[in-house]
């Protein structure tokens, strides 16, 4: 998709006509439950999505595939899975072979905070299962069906952590590190066939994620504030840090070596972890 040229006066109605021209008609968001997922969710709905909710949580899925159904009349698949386990994943594939899928949303996804010699070994083996091996499969199968279809999207969910070590969030940190790295190469081969693919990189988030990590956040975006950005971004760029609190704290970053940036980040993590 081009990037509008400067004095391009064309609507945000236009702009959602012509992302579902161009990715529609159904899109497959996972972490659909809450957070990010959720809220990329609602705005595709807005824009005439049908679309395909994955998560762990069945009850939850379906309550908001009802208020997307009233408030947009949005067409809505509900497939609970859990996509830390290869069951999960195949689940998700077998369930949506006849579905036409342009946009795949891979937003589902975990982290935990502390040393990593004091974590859970099998919670930090199960994070590496969802935010990459879950992404790897997914993404395996999907981008397969949007080449055969000659156009599509695949939106991946990287972070401000995945572009130096991070301690106190060291394996998290290199989950996302990967999902960067992935989404950089995957653009690259995917271009030609008319696929888009890009990594969001948001800072901090107030979604609930901060909880189940055990963090405290003095300073977080809006998980709608990141969903906008991140729509907004793909087809233009291959990676997008969305919201002004992202683009802040990169750019406070990005003048440091990588060494810098792991002391600040440092510094960083140990005010959210109380460490």
């Amino acid at each position: 998709m081009s990037t509008p040229q400067s004095g391009d006066k064309t609507s945000p109605t236009q702009h959602r006509s012509r992302r579902l021209e161009r990715y529609g008609p159904w899109a497959l968001v996972t972490g659909a439950s809450d957070g990010i997922g959720r809220a990329i969710a609602t705005e595709l709905a807005a824009e005439g999505f049908s679309l395909v909710l994955v998560a762990r949580r069945k009850a939850v899925l379906s309550q908001l595939a009802e208020e997307l159904a009233e408030k947009y009349g949005a067409q809505t698949r509900v497939i609970p899975a859990d996509l830390g386990s290869k069951e999960g994943t195949a689940t998700v594939e077998a369930e949506t072979a006849a579905l036409d899928i342009g946009l795949l949303v891979a937003a589902a996804g975990f982290g935990t905070s502390g040393p990593f010699v004091d974590g859970d070994l099998e919670t930090e083996l199960d994070m590496i299962a969802v935010n990459c091996e879950a992404i790897a499969a997914l993404t395996h199968v999907f981008a397969r069906r949007l080449v055969q279809r000659g156009r599509g999207g695949i939106i991946l969910m990287s972070s401000l952590v995945a572009f130096q070590g991070v301690p106190r969030a060291t394996n998290y940190s290199a989950t996302k590190a990967y999902v960067q790295s992935f989404a950089e190469g995957l653009a690259v081969e995917l271009s030609p066939h008319g696929v888009d693919v890009v990594a969001s990189a948001p800072g901090p988030v107030r979604s609930g994620f901060d909880k189940r990590a055990g963090m405290t956040l003095s300073m977080a975006q809006t998980p709608e504030e990141v969903a906008k950005g991140t729509l907004k971004a793909l087809g233009r760029r291959v990676t997008v840090r969305p919201g002004f609190l992202a683009w802040a704290l990169e750019t406070s970053l990005a003048l440091l070596p990588r060494r810098g940036r792991i002391w600040m980040m440092t510094r960083v993590m140990a005010g959210m972890t109380g460490g």
